[in-house]
């Protein structure tokens, strides 16, 4: 688990940090920081943006569920939820709108790594703790709670080598556009293709990480750029492999997240070529990111 830089006036100290069995630095430069004690019980935003997904949905589920149970709850005065799609300027606008109310922390699932200096900067003034996950901020003025997402693109593609071992046709699903964790999951598939020494035709598609619009994004690349040796998958990887049952192409080596639906897909189909690995991220980590 990644865990990352600091805001407001925090002290920059020694480690470890407060839960080290929770929390461990990415790496040997990352800084742990002290904040100001304050006491609760605490008002604290959980600002999404992208909620069009199943991921998304339990994520938002998983928040509210754990800041109800009982030892949480008694450290909150509020908790409150607003998802803003992928409009980067309404969750910007969302996150001052929280810092103007007082809020004592928020925590963000970012539409871009990029967009927020200026309000990463108001909160920092401001004092309220801003903690960013799987989405992260580029920044060193707030937390970053994250897994290594460029290394599962890393993992997909070396799937993909390992059993596709002269090259071929790729057929890349990928997520929401212009987010961190499709930027460094992408980097991480085409890095490891590209120093492969193999020839790769990689056909890119946006799938936004959702059944529905993987599938219709798979069914439309069969049909003009298809058939395809391999398959890698970001997200909505159940609709992927429903689109090529229904267009009929053969089961090929697939590297793709952790969905219930892709699993029994590849159990099922594993005898017919459907060569899976299964890797990724769960919602709980906003859990983390509220702790």
């Amino acid at each position: 688990m990644l865990s990352s830089s600091a805001l407001a006036e925090a002290e920059i100290v020694k480690g470890p940090s407060a839960d080290p069995d929770c929390f461990a630095p990415w790496a040997a430069d990352t800084q742990f920081f002290k904040f100001p004690k304050k006491e609760g019980p605490y008002r604290i935003a959980l600002a999404n943006g992208y909620i069009a997904n199943t991921w998304r949905i339990q994520m938002v589920q998983t928040a509210k569920a754990y800041a109800a149970q009982p030892e949480v709850a008694a450290k909150l005065k509020e908790f409150k939820v607003v998802s803003t799609g992928e409009d980067v300027p309404a969750q910007i606008s969302a996150i001052n709108n929280f810092i103007d109310s007082g809020y004592d922390a928020i925590v963000v699932n970012a539409q871009n790594p990029t967009a927020f200096g200026p309000v990463i900067k108001r909160a920092k003034q401001a004092g309220v703790v801003l903690v960013a996950f799987d989405n992260i901020l580029d920044t060193k003025d707030a937390i970053n709670v994250n897994v290594d997402q460029k290394g599962l693109g890393e993992l997909w593609a070396n799937w993909l080598i390992k059993h596709i071992p002269n090259g071929g046709k790729i057929l890349e699903v990928r997520g929401v556009a212009g987010t961190s964790v499709d930027t460094d999951r992408h980097n991480g598939i085409h890095e490891v293709l590209n120093a492969s020494g193999k020839k790769w035709e990689v056909t890119e598609v946006i799938g936004k990480w959702d059944d529905g619009v993987a599938q219709k994004a798979t069914a439309d690349a069969i049909a003009t750029n298809g058939p395809f040796d391999g398959i890698t998958g970001q997200g909505g990887d159940t609709g992927i492999v429903q689109a090529m049952i229904d267009a009929k192409h053969p089961f090929v080596p697939f590297g793709g997240e952790t969905e219930n639906g892709f699993r029994k897909f590849c159990a099922k189909f594993a005898a017919e070529g459907l060569k899976c690995s299964s890797a990724g991220t769960g919602p709980a980590q906003v859990a983390v990111a509220i702790k």
